[in-house]
């Protein structure tokens, strides 16, 4: 089992009008992510010169913690909501870190 942990940004593109409908339902994730067990860092940022771009720096554990993550009840509701909110499909950006 692997002791790294799991880097990661989350790229989100809201559908126009959706804006702060996304920004509501990202945030909404903060809280209770950060309280799960395998979560190291759960951090929303939106780009200042392109509203409703979001990106959420994340950092799991482990696989193990980041698939618990994906089936916790509110990021299930969340991702039943993909279709209403976002412009293309998330983009997981996992990253090496290197200093």
């Amino acid at each position: 089992m692997s002791t790294t942990p799991l880097i990661s940004i989350a790229v989100l593109k809201a559908k126009t009008g959706q804006r702060e409908a996304l920004r509501d339902a990202l945030s909404a994730l903060v809280a209770p992510t950060r309280q799960e067990p395998g979560c190291l860092d759960y951090t929303l940022f939106e780009l200042r010169d392109e509203p409703g771009s979001f990106y959420m720096r994340e950092s799991f554990q482990d696989q193990a913690a980041l698939d618990a993550h994906f089936a916790t009840p509110y990021f299930q509701a969340f991702e039943k909501r993909f279709d209403a909110l976002l412009d293309a499909p998330i983009r997981l950006v996992f990253l090496e870190k290197v200093a």
